[in-house]
């Protein structure tokens, strides 16, 4: 879908859509609490579809057909530990670049415990019964793999640990997980460096309700910075969601002088947050330990970069950070979305104070994670036209 975007000054009142990242965590713990992922708030966006789906087969115990997980990462990482410590097995495939993200943190765990993992053909398969043990991970990896791990080590025989060997980053995806696994009575143990799970446990049904995203907030919070009159409302301001940041991000991105941020722990607000810095005319602003965006649905560092040149933002991007030094407006231009729900929001964001349309291909890379997100925008204000 390609839209022309008119520049437009937003203004009203929004809450976000549920968070994406808690919705993952409650649809795993209800399902395998006996659930059928009936929790309070869920989103209606293709990743939430993708863990229901694939869920509701996993715990059939009669299916063995392939699960395909669109084009969620959480989805994938967090089912193949899930998969083994159930059935001993799992086939899975997505869409768009998911099976080209990279997975070697299992692969090398799971070898060394006589598990097979082959990808053939865009289907990866595991097979072997996973067992308890101590599980060393490094912490720069995708957080995505310890919460995997998290959710099928209760359900072992035995106690089992999970060891970082550095510093963990995105921390605050783990603590969601920690939130959600007590929820639904799952006890973890923290340690000094890792984590301590006994098996045998049982997930219990709960009534925890999906909060308002903090992640999709950030576009909001960014339209609000360059000059619109958005408010941002029903957020939870003692959330677990590390994409909290956001808050205190923005705050610094309104002030003067040269911004270090480092996104470390919060990667998925690099796009709202390069939005606001690229319109900070004549100040600096360094975007630091974003390596890991080089593999999300697009390489956010390069399409970030390449897009909001397009519009005369002077960015310059290095391997693991952008160095942007702020303009006093956008001009018109032909972007791209790149099948990149992100990139897509913060185009439609940066419309607002372009000088000229945008117009914008893959449109539709909002439906990943925010399906409304077209209505809500014009509802703030924005004109639109399909082309």
């Amino acid at each position: 879908m390609k839209l022309k975007l008119y520049p437009a000054r937003l203004q009203g009142a929004i809450t976000p859509p549920p968070s994406k990242s808690q919705g993952h965590r409650l649809l795993i713990a209800s399902f395998l609490a006996g659930g059928d992922g009936n929790v309070p708030g869920i989103s209606d966006s293709e990743d939430m579809r993708a863990t229901i789906r694939t869920m509701t087969a996993l715990m059939e115990s009669d299916n063995r057909d392939v699960l395909h997980c669109g084009e969620s990462g959480s989805t994938l990482r967090f089912l193949i530990p899930i998969a083994l410590a159930c059935r001993g097995e799992g086939r899975f495939t997505g869409g768009g670049k998911l099976m080209e993200r990279p997975q070697k943190p299992y692969f090398d765990m799971f070898e060394k415990r006589g598990i097979a993992c082959d990808l053939v053909d865009g289907i990866l398969t595991v097979r072997g019964r996973l067992q308890a043990g101590v599980f060393e991970l490094a912490g720069n990896v995708s957080s995505q793999f310890v919460t995997g791990l998290l959710y099928a080590l209760p359900l072992l025989d035995g106690v089992s640990e999970i060891r970082l060997t550095s510093p963990l980053e995105s921390k605050g995806y783990v603590d969601m997980t920690l939130e959600a696994l007590a929820q639904h009575g799952i006890a973890v143990e923290e340690l000094a460096d890792g984590y301590r799970v006994s098996g045998g446990q049982t997930y219990k049904l709960c009534d925890a309700a999906v909060e308002a995203d903090y992640s999709q907030a950030g576009f909001f919070y960014a339209a609000e910075a360059i000059g619109n009159a958005v408010a941002v409302t029903g957020m939870n301001p003692s959330s677990r969601q590390g994409d909290r940041m956001i808050v205190d991000y923005t705050e610094r991105l309104k002030g003067s002088g040269e911004v270090v941020l480092d996104v470390s722990q919060c990667p998925d607000l690099v796009p709202p947050l390069a939005l606001m810095a690229a319109l900070r005319a004549g100040e600096r602003t360094v975007i630091a330990n974003a390596a890991r965006l080089r593999i999300k649905e697009s390489d956010r560092l390069a399409t970030v970069t390449s897009e909001l040149r397009k519009l005369g933002a002077v960015i310059e991007e290095h391997p693991e950070e952008l160095i942007i030094t702020g303009v006093g407006g956008f001009c018109g231009a032909a972007v791209c979305g790149h099948n990149d729900h992100r990139i897509a929001m913060m185009l439609a964001i940066a419309a607002s104070r372009a000088n000229e349309p945008l117009e914008l291909a893959e449109a539709e890379a909002v439906n990943k994670s925010y399906p409304e997100f077209w209505a809500d925008y014009v509802r703030l204000g924005g004109k639109i036209e399909e082309m």
